[in-house]
């Protein structure tokens, strides 16, 4: 599933082709996805003006100027393919979402594609999903927050308040592994499984750990950790592993940093001197891979 990176980088790239721009045509080509398509959809978008965009965990908003927003979630296979409609030459997404001086070029249909958006300036995005497991939605813009998929989710990992402190208050008496309560989205949203691995590697800390363990000096390391894994991820675009490409269609790098995540029983990079690691390990946690250097996370 795309996870916090891979969404911002995602909607980074929707934002360099839609913002400020009126969505002239709305295509659907199935009732709904993981639930079904609001009613009216396509008459409540086609002729708006994209005003901003908004991620919320791994939840894209796309404001509109009539004071509702498009709530997109990629799911566990979906991704949004930007391109420039018929034959004309025209700029394309680059790096990080940035238009480019390239030609276009023109590619068939997706498929699997089961919403197109056309604008007025010659663009098409597309949202292909081949399982079927993302989401799209229709809130007002007031009142995004209260949004069912997002009013219980916890803070943003990569904004201010999200201290020490306040992962410290979040972890207090909770009794299962830290692993798996970075992974709740109550804790802090948009965190997925690769991205705690490589956080919980940078700060030293066994995601057998008890949750509660970690507060304190604990979270000290571990807040900025994962803030500097997030930040550096996105930097490179969010990780490509199955379906994952940006809006452009080019993939991202940030699995050639991993440290620890899919490279079980390779050696650890930071772990010099005696006694000898023992290399990369891979346990199973609620059903999910976690990979850790037993020696160097205690």
């Amino acid at each position: 599933m795309p996870e916090l990176p891979e969404v911002e980088t995602v909607m980074r790239g929707l934002s360099a082709v839609l913002q400020g721009h009126r969505i002239v045509e709305v295509e659907l080509r199935r009732a709904g996805l993981r639930f079904p398509f609001p009613l009216g959809l396509a008459r409540r978008v086609e002729g708006r003006r994209v005003i901003s965009f908004r991620r919320r965990a791994k939840y894209m908003l796309m404001r509109l100027e009539d004071g509702e927003s498009l709530l997109i979630h990629l799911g566990m296979s979906g991704r949004m393919v930007a391109r420039p409609v018929g034959d004309a030459a025209m700029p394309r997404l680059g790096p990080q979402g940035a238009v480019s001086d390239a030609r276009g070029h023109n590619a068939p249909p997706e498929a699997h594609e089961h919403m197109v958006l056309v604008t007025d300036h010659g663009w098409r995005v597309g949202f292909v999903d081949p399982r079927r497991f993302g989401a799209v939605d229709l809130v007002p813009t007031a009142e995004e927050e209260g949004h069912r998929l997002l009013s219980g989710l916890g803070p943003e990992p990569l904004d201010d308040a999200f201290t020490p402190a306040a992962l410290s208050a979040a972890l207090a008496g909770k009794r299962t592994p830290i692993k798996a309560a970075l992974l709740d989205q109550t804790v802090v949203a948009g965190l997925g499984n690769i991205y705690v691995c490589e956080a919980l590697y940078r700060a030293g800390i066994s995601p057998r750990r008890l949750a509660d363990s970690c507060a304190g000096v604990r979270a000290e390391r571990l807040v900025p950790a994962i803030k500097a894994v997030l930040a550096e991820s996105i930097g490179a675009g969010g990780s490509s592993l199955r379906d994952y490409v940006r809006a452009d269609g080019e993939v991202g790098r940030f699995q050639e940093r991993f440290a620890v995540y899919g490279r079980e029983d390779e050696p650890c990079p930071d772990c010099p001197g005696v006694p000898p690691c023992q290399g990369i390990q891979r346990i199973v946690q609620a059903g999910r891979s976690t990979f850790f250097c037993p020696k160097r996370q205690r």
